[in-house]
């Protein structure tokens, strides 16, 4: 991790899934960093009413449609991108889907096929695309926004947790590849968050008794404000809350102790259902 920080005023940063949550927040707070944004989601409607705010605040911030599902989609918003401003140094994986619930009631087009090509393969492609550009100036940060979920495997959330576990594997190997290049990788692995995220991963009870536990969870503004954090001070993973840490560190090396309060949640679970 750098100690001293990197300036990001003029940074041409590319933020995936901007219409919302932590791309949304991510976007105001690099606006304020002096950063040239490029917001990209789906909901263009979205994007273009967060870009005139951005540039009424003084910013600076272009909305571009992309369904990351869509290759010829991805290359459109690289290629707008590199010709509006010829760089991209930052690039922002954010966009991702999530769903709640048993596995046997997953349904297989939305909740296993839709949310692998979301949350990995378009994660993938969109680095894919990217990563020449990069890797021609000798010069880039990629920061994938990944989860707990790709540390931990608990119940309830196994193709949500299964995509991010893959994309851990996926930052991980890039990193190792592109550092020679000048090229650095991050993946920041956060916790339960209050956002629209949560409210679109189903309604499954027995999950929501758990994230009502857990208490305290994260706000939007406040992982933004470490997604800024990271683009100023690089490192390689970074867990949030830092708790999580410990809970990550009994998985490793200590997971019949995960096993045995999983196997005692699902049994206890299944039994209301």
């Amino acid at each position: 991790m750098n100690l001293i920080p990197i300036p990001l005023k003029d940074k041409v940063v590319l933020i995936t899934g901007a219409s919302s949550g932590f791309g949304e927040d991510a976007a105001w707070m690099f606006a304020k960093e002096g950063c040239k944004v490029v917001l990209a989601a789906r909901r263009i409607d979205r994007l273009r009413e967060l870009a005139a705010k951005i540039q009424d605040a003084g910013g600076e911030a272009i909305a571009v449609p992309v369904d990351i599902v869509n290759p010829d989609e991805v290359d459109t918003m690289i290629q707008t991108a590199v010709d509006l401003y010829d760089r991209i140094d930052i690039l922002f994986n954010n966009a991702g889907i999530g769903r709640v619930g048993w596995f046997e009631e997953h349904t297989p087009e939305r909740d296993i096929d839709l949310l692998i090509k979301v949350n990995l393969i378009g994660t993938m492609r969109v680095t894919r695309t990217v990563l020449p550009h990069m890797i021609a100036r000798r010069e880039g940060h990629i920061i994938n926004m990944i989860s707990v979920a790709g540390l931990i495997s608990p119940p309830l959330i196994a193709s949500y947790s299964a995509s991010k576990f893959g994309l851990k594997a996926f930052n991980n190997s890039i990193r190792r590849e592109v550092a020679p290049l000048g090229i650095k990788v991050s993946g920041i692995y956060p916790g339960p968050a209050a956002t629209e995220f949560g409210s679109h991963v189903g309604k499954n009870s027995a999950y929501h008794s758990v994230r009502a536990s857990l208490g305290g969870r994260l706000t939007s503004s406040y992982v933004a404000r470490r997604v800024i954090d990271v683009a100023k001070r690089p490192r390689r993973k970074l867990v949030i809350p830092w708790w999580f840490n410990f809970a990550v560190a009994l998985e490793t090396y200590f997971p019949i102790v995960v096993d045995w309060g999983s196997y005692l949640f699902s049994k206890a679970k299944h039994k209301q259902k």
